[in-house]
């Protein structure tokens, strides 16, 4: 459903209105279309830390114009402090002397992005403190920032340095427009792969659960965009859905109920027969069964949890099992707020999905050491048919309770998807991140 007010806000009328009664402004996103800049305005980099060289070397791949030295009156399309310089609180003081001159220059739907060191890599307590103090800065800029910009905090760990790029290109582009407030990891890694960064999925393939509509779809079609051949997957009764996103996206379509005895067995067949194994798997399909646990059935209870959670540990059993998914490969889980904060009349759900977060967390250094990494998207107020069907306030209050005051899009969940399964992400593993326009729920 369209964001009316939105459109309203928009106009001449609106803006006044807005600008009078200090209603929410939530202003059109800067979302990626091919072939516009990464950023499209100058970079100014700052801190002098251990990593500022490795981000330097992937904004001039990028060919981004970097700039180290403020100058007055100058508009910038980020900001990045190199923050892992800061060994104690009184260091914490670099964060106002960086941001304070020039956090007003920073465009419409501009990025600030802090780059620190992993509280538990630090060598000492005063330097963990300090590190993880960083946390807090970057979440307040994230609610203070208005037009469409955001914050995020990168913790690099030592030895991770030259992993960096392919989480600043996504972050500082148009595909991060509803991500903001989050924490990344990178950890140690071996070598990164070259990519070509407009198709970097180029000769892979992906499984996507789910993918007849909504969300599932737009994942499908970003991967696909992305170079990707997508085995589109979803139960027998989206069959029609399913097939024409497999079509559009150039893939080819599996119906398969996964909950089914048989399902993780069958899927691992097609995939080694089909396609000779698989590089991607994106656990999207979800089902929600919304009732009070009072009024809550078994049925109601067993089905969200089959769909949500037990199927995706089924067929990561199959595919890892039977060496389905190459060395290399990437898995993601697509989580919710309501597995973080919770939510009422969804125990079954936020049950679910907060498994997911804990599978993402168990399995990521399991996984590493086959070469596979882990991670999760946590979705919040997206603007997809379930979500057009909530009652008008409630409708209301899930766009606006979040640092953008606007629902976000299937493509902002894809995008980061599509992040987490770049051949080059193979530093980020055992992340969440929400995709919510940081949410005023949760945390």
């Amino acid at each position: 459903m369209a964001d009316r007010y939105q459109r309203f806000a928009s106009t001449g009328p609106g803006r006044l209105l807005v600008r009078r009664l200090g209603l929410p402004n939530p202003v059109p996103l800067r979302r990626h279309r091919p072939g516009d800049p990464l950023v499209p305005a100058p970079v100014l980099v700052g801190g002098g830390g251990r990593v500022t060289d490795a981000v330097h070397a992937a904004l001039r791949s990028a060919r981004v114009d970097t700039r180290s030295t403020p100058e007055s009156d100058a508009r910038y399309g980020a900001l990045v402090l190199d923050a892992t310089s800061i060994v104690d609180s009184r260091g914490l003081r670099a964060l106002y002397d960086f941001f304070h001159p020039v956090v007003r220059g920073l465009t419409s739907c501009g990025r600030l992005i802090v780059i620190g060191t992993p509280p538990d890599q630090c060598d000492d307590s005063r330097e963990a403190t300090a590190q993880r103090a960083v946390e807090g800065f970057v979440r307040s800029m994230g609610k203070e920032l208005r037009r469409g910009s955001t914050a995020q905090l990168v913790t690099v760990s030592v030895g991770a340095e030259h992993a960096v790029e392919s989480t600043l290109r996504f972050l500082l582009s148009g595909r991060s427009a509803y991500v903001s407030g989050q924490v990344v990891r990178i950890d140690p890694v071996g070598a990164v792969p070259e990519v070509d960064w407009d198709r970097p999925l180029a000769g892979r393939t992906a499984l996507v659960t789910g993918a007849s509509r909504g969300i599932g779809a737009a994942i499908a079609e970003v991967l696909g965009r992305d170079g990707a051949h997508v085995v589109c997957l979803d139960v027998p009764a989206q069959g029609q859905d399913l097939s024409a996103v497999a079509n559009r996206v150039g893939g080819s379509a599996l119906q398969l109920d996964i909950t089914a005895d048989h399902a993780p067995g069958r899927l691992a067949e097609h995939l080694r027969d089909r396609h000779d194994g698989v590089d991607i798997v994106v656990h999207n399909a979800g089902i929600t069964r919304d009732r009070t646990l009072a009024k809550m059935t078994e049925a109601q209870w067993d089905s969200v949890l089959a769909v949500n959670l037990t199927a995706q540990e089924r067929l990561n059993d199959a595919l890892l099992g039977a060496d389905v998914l190459r060395r290399g490969g990437r898995v993601i889980g697509v989580s919710s707020i309501a597995g973080i904060a919770g939510n009422v009349g969804q125990a079954n759900y936020a049950t679910s999905k907060a498994g997911v977060i804990g599978m993402v967390r168990s399995l990521a250094p399991v996984l590493a050491a086959r070469d596979v990494t882990i991670n999760a998207v946590a979705p919040g107020f997206i603007e997809t048919r379930m979500t057009a069907a909530i009652p008008l306030f409630l409708r209301e209050a899930g766009r606006r309770m979040n640092s953008m005051s606007q629902g976000g899009l299937p493509v902002d969940v894809a995008e980061t998807v599509a992040w987490f399964a770049n051949p080059a992400s193979t530093g980020v593993n055992g992340n969440v991140v929400r995709v919510c326009g940081q949410s005023l729920l949760g945390a």
